[in-house]
C-alpha cells in the first residue's frame, strides 16, 4: 500500500523529497524543499512577528527544525502542513521570550509579581535544560565549521543576541552589507546541518 497515497500531487512531491533526503542524504532534496517553502514561511513569520529581521531569523530557524526531525514526519498530511505547524510554534515561543524580556526589563529594579512568574514559567527543568545545553554545546559546534567571517557574525547574532544595528557598529560596516552577509551565513549554515541531519 502506497503510504503517499492520499497526498496530493505536490505533497507526493515533498515526500518523495523527504525519502530522498532521509535514506539516501540527497543534499538536492533538502535543497529542492527549502526553495519550495522559503517564501512561505518568510512571509508567514512576518505576519506573525512584523519584523523583516526577526521573520528572516525564524525562517531560517523553521527549516533548521524541520530538518532535524524529518524523520518524524507522517504523510497522513502535508509536509507543508507540518513545515508551518513548527514554523508557526517557533514564532509563538519567540513572541514569548520577546514579551518576558520586555516586561523583565520595564519593570526596572523592582521586578514586579507577573514579571518574575513569568520567568520562572519560563525556566526549563534540570531535564529540559540539558536538552537545551546540549543543543546549544551542537550548534556551536556546527558553527564553528562556517568561513571565520560568517562564523564571527552568526555568533554577534545568535549567541551575543546583537541586533544588526549592533553588528554594523561593532565590525564598522553598512548595515545592508551586514544583512546580506548574514543572510549568506544563514545559507551556509543550513547547509552544514543538512550534511550533520544525521546527528543534528
Amino acid at each position: 500500500m502506497d503510504v503517499a497515497q492520499n497526498l496530493t500531487p505536490k505533497g507526493k512531491r515533498d515526500y518523495q523529497y523527504i525519502q530522498r533526503a532521509l535514506h539516501h542524504n540527497d543534499q538536492l532534496a533538502y535543497e529542492c524543499l527549502l526553495n519550495h517553502y522559503r517564501d512561505a514561511v518568510y512571509f508567514l513569520m512576518l505576519r506573525m512577528c512584523g519584523n523583516h529581521d526577526d521573520a528572516e531569523d525564524l525562517t531560517i530557524e523553521a527549516f533548521g527544525k524541520a530538518f532535524s526531525k524529518l524523520h518524524q514526519y507522517s504523510p497522513d498530511y502535508g509536509f507543508s502542513t507540518w513545515l508551518f505547524r513548527i514554523a508557526a510554534n517557533n514564532a509563538i515561543d519567540f513572541k514569548r521570550r520577546t514579551r518576558i524580556k520586555q516586561v523583565s526589563i520595564e519593570a526596572g529594579t523592582e521586578t514586579s509579581p507577573v514579571a518574575l512568574k513569568q520567568m520562572a514559567d519560563s525556566e526549563p527543568d534540570p531535564e529540559n535544560k540539558l536538552i537545551l545545553d546540549q543543543q546549544v554545546k551542537l550548534m556551536r559546534q556546527l558553527v564553528a565549521k562556517l568561513r571565520p567571517r560568517y562564523r564571527n557574525l552568526i555568533e554577534l547574532r545568535y549567541f551575543d543576541e546583537l541586533s544588526y544595528e549592533e553588528i554594523a557598529q561593532r565590525l564598522n560596516l553598512p548595515l545592508g552589507t551586514v544583512k546580506a552577509q548574514l543572510f549568506r551565513a544563514r545559507e551556509f549554515l543550513i547547509h552544514i546541518m543538512r550534511d550533520s541531519i544525521g546527528n543534528y
